[in-house]
């Protein structure tokens, strides 16, 4: 599986920030974790030289290197990296490199650039193109919360992206108890597969809060023969699930007629098997009505025992901002 299917750990969006660094002399380091792409706008310029979309550095004049350090927006397994130095063509860094560490809490910036923390490298000095997305598998399957990314010697990088598995603190989530939202990409749910998701990305129906307009949600293009869409969500932790929310919001003339939803306790079937017309999946929604613009709940479900995914259908197509599974963590 290509890793960058999975959820950027470092997204500005879900809370990733760059706490420090070095050097950001050209170009601010909040630039590295924007979400959306990297833009080039001829003929701007800033008071100390080129505008750029990206973190850059001065030109270096001494043995060394630059370096910025990471807090993930989510803790996670990190699976691969995407080092993107677009628009840098002769000012990207020759190569790269990546170390983590895993710390409790919310420790300050001084904490985590105390030097007696420990680091673990987990991408070593590796080369650059410029210009050029450059993705780097990571074999490491090892909790993180904290990065530090390096570039030798200097120069400007557009983006980072981190993709990884979230990886909640469980017996934390266990003994404060209650209902949860169990697909949630901060409890590690995951939207493994889709039908279609033409205008807007699976993954969007699970992230925090609510959408910020249409493009943050989950839109498929428009359904001209028989059927109708779904995408099946992996939930963090299996679970009984109690209520739902699903949210139209900005969907006004493109929402779906209906939807359904549908659950199975499978934690061990491959992707494929879930995906076939001719596995079995037990209702905890009946096909309902929806309307535009508008936040469904769904304060009573069909009792389905155990869940440890869903399958959500729209019909006939359309979009969705958000879904919200709550239940109680099941064994």
């Amino acid at each position: 599986m290509d890793f960058t299917d999975l959820i950027d750990l470092a997204s500005e969006r879900l809370g990733g920030t760059v706490l420090f660094a070095n050097d950001d002399f050209f170009a601010p380091k909040e630039n590295l974790l924007k979400p959306a792409p990297a833009i080039f706008i001829e003929g701007k310029y800033t008071d100390l030289g080129k505008w750029m979309d990206g973190w850059e550095s001065r030109r270096r004049r001494t043995p060394g290197f630059d370096w910025c350090v990471i807090r993930l927006g989510l803790p996670g397994i990190v699976r691969g990296v995407v080092v993107d130095t677009a628009h840098f063509k002769g000012n990207y860094p020759e190569q790269c490199s990546l170390e983590a560490c895993a710390m409790d809490g919310l420790p300050t910036t001084e904490q985590v650039l105390d030097e007696a923390q420990q680091w673990i490298e987990i991408l070593p000095k590796s080369n650059l193109n410029g210009d050029s997305e450059n993705p780097f598998s990571i074999t490491s399957d090892e909790r993180w919360t904290h990065l530090c990314f390096r570039i030798y010697p200097d120069g400007g990088v557009a983006r980072l992206r981190v993709y990884g598995e979230v990886a909640p603190q469980w017996n934390r989530l266990r003994e404060i108890g209650g209902e949860l939202d169990l697909a949630a990409v901060e409890n590690g749910g995951r939207v493994l597969s889709c039908s279609d998701m033409f205008f807007g990305h699976r993954h969007n129906l699970i992230m925090p809060g609510r959408a910020a307009n249409m493009s943050d949600g989950w839109e498929t293009k428009r359904r001209r023969g028989p059927g109708h869409d779904w995408t099946i969500i992996r939930l963090g932790s299996p679970g009984r699930v109690r209520r739902l929310e699903v949210d139209t919001s900005w969907f006004k003339g493109n929402f779906p007629e209906s939807c359904s939803l549908e659950s199975c306790n499978a934690p061990d079937v491959p992707l494929e098997t879930l995906e076939d017309a001719h596995f079995t999946w037990k209702p905890l929604l009946a096909r309902t009505k929806l309307q535009a613009h508008t936040r469904h709940f769904f304060d009573e479900v069909m009792d389905a025992g155990i869940a440890s995914h869903v399958r959500f259908n729209i019909f006939p197509d359309g979009g969705v901002s958000r879904l919200r599974v709550y239940g109680t963590i099941g064994d």
